[in-house]
């Protein structure tokens, strides 16, 4: 039975996982953190990892990017792995991750969903079979609450596809500023905010009277849930090292 430290545990995604985590016998919450203290299930709730007083095996992250530096701090110093899923980050706590990861195993990826990664793996292949031959356009969908655009789901299908290219190509995020025609060395790159999409990605090819679309949408946020929660039991028995879903399948 392993133990799981839940930051962010009464937000949205963390009443979820504690919800997943009810449902299995092979992990259990024994604490959690969120900046309220409100106890709202079983295990407590402490401010700050700070005063957390419980032992655990391991952290789940799904709290805001503000969070992320004492998070690794307290991984480090009390060697415990923790699963970063939290969005939004940026470019220099990215390479904090991976600096950190030297010291204790951490897992990290844009997207908590198998889905979502199969989705990134299937987009690169694409990308090598068809080449320049093709124009290569992503479209992501998220929920009007979602604050960063364009998603870190997004540039992960970006840089799959792009890694598979002769040429590195340019990100293009806002056309409407581009009073020219569409050059053959870019992925054009799209936010949509509305309602309460949970998340919807397509990765377009069009090529000469054929396009080809490969498309992920989500039904509910459990697919996040069910994915940190599996990284999780994953990366208890890994050693010092930056893990993602490549990792896990």
């Amino acid at each position: 039975m392993k133990r799981i430290l839940l930051s962010g545990c009464n937000g949205k995604m963390g009443r979820m996982i504690t919800a997943c985590v009810r449902e299995r016998n092979d992990c259990t919450i024994v604490a959690g953190i969120d900046i309220s203290g409100t106890v709202l299930d079983a295990y407590p709730v402490f401010t700050s990892l700070v005063e957390c007083s419980v032992e655990s095996d391991v952290i789940i992250d799904f709290s805001h990017p503000s969070a992320l530096g004492p998070l690794l701090e307290y991984a480090v110093h009390a060697h415990v792995p923790a699963v970063i899923a939290t969005t939004g980050l940026s470019a220099a706590q990215i390479a904090l991750i991976h600096e950190k990861s030297k010291e204790v195993p951490l897992f990290f990826t844009f997207n908590m969903s198998l889905g979502v990664n199969l989705l990134a793996q299937l987009a690169k292949k694409a990308a090598s079979v068809l080449g320049d031959q093709f124009d290569i356009e992503i479209i992501e969908k998220h929920h009007n609450q979602k604050i960063d655009a364009p998603s870190g789901t997004a540039l992960m299908l970006a840089d799959a596809v792009s890694s598979a290219l002769a040429n590195e190509p340019q990100y293009i995020y806002d056309r409407h500023a581009i009073r020219k025609k569409r050059s053959k060395d870019e992925i054009g790159i799209h936010s949509v905010r509305g309602g309460t999409i949970v998340g919807e990605h397509e990765v377009i090819f069009a090529g000469r009277d054929e396009v080809i679309t490969l498309s992920h949408s989500a039904a509910s946020k459990e697919v996040f849930a069910v994915g940190s929660i599996n990284a999780a039991l994953f990366l208890c028995d890994q050693e010092n090292g930056l893990y993602d879903m490549g990792d896990l399948v």
